[in-house]
């Protein structure tokens, strides 16, 4: 299996439980977002609006976390057992990114 990367020519095909864990929390995000937007909007206070850009990066690291564990059970172990062991340094660049 491949994984799917804005930078990367790859897919991966997902199952509906996972597809559908990823999609509810880009949702809720969107969401939180949105209502970023709209405080913004109406003048909400500068703290407020802090706490929840806060929040939105909380959850964006927990889609990541989320994502970050199928990509090693599935992607990275399906390539190691096939002989692919470029994955592995491709999985620590991906780590070196997400840890800036």
């Amino acid at each position: 299996m491949e994984n799917n990367c804005c930078c990367s020519q790859k897919k991966k095909h997902r199952s509906d439980e996972e597809y559908k864990a990823l999609i509810n929390r880009l949702s809720r995000i969107e969401g939180q977002v949105r209502g970023i937007r709209k405080m913004v909007e109406t003048d909400a206070y500068c703290v407020d609006i802090l706490t929840q850009v806060s929040a939105i990066q909380a959850a964006l690291n927990a889609f990541n976390r989320e994502l970050l564990a199928n990509h090693i059970r599935t992607c990275v172990m399906d390539d190691i057992k096939s002989g692919k062991n470029e994955t592995v340094d491709e999985l620590v660049q991906t780590l070196q990114k997400l840890m800036k």
